[in-house]
């Protein structure tokens, strides 16, 4: 699926989370190993609060501050 596929889903982003949990499933629960899928995650989480507001919410992603907290901590470990 594409970004804007996962923007369109209800709740937006899910198909993103979900894989990040069968990720974590699969792999003993090693998050190392589903890095690729956060990052995507996150990714589609911030392309909805552009699209929607800070104030939006969706259950598939952090509330905005905090994902920019995270995606900024994620880029001073790559």
């Amino acid at each position: 699926m594409t970004l804007q596929d996962d923007l369109a889903t209800n709740p937006p982003c899910h198909p993103r989370a979900c894989a990040i949990q069968n990720c974590l499933t699969r792999n003993g629960f090693d998050e190392s190993k589903c890095q690729k899928l956060v990052d995507a995650l996150y990714e589609c989480c911030n392309a909805f609060y552009e699209k929607n507001g800070d104030s939006a919410s969706t259950v598939s992603c952090p509330k905005a501050n905090l994902l920019r907290l995270k995606m900024e901590q994620r880029k001073k470990t790559t």
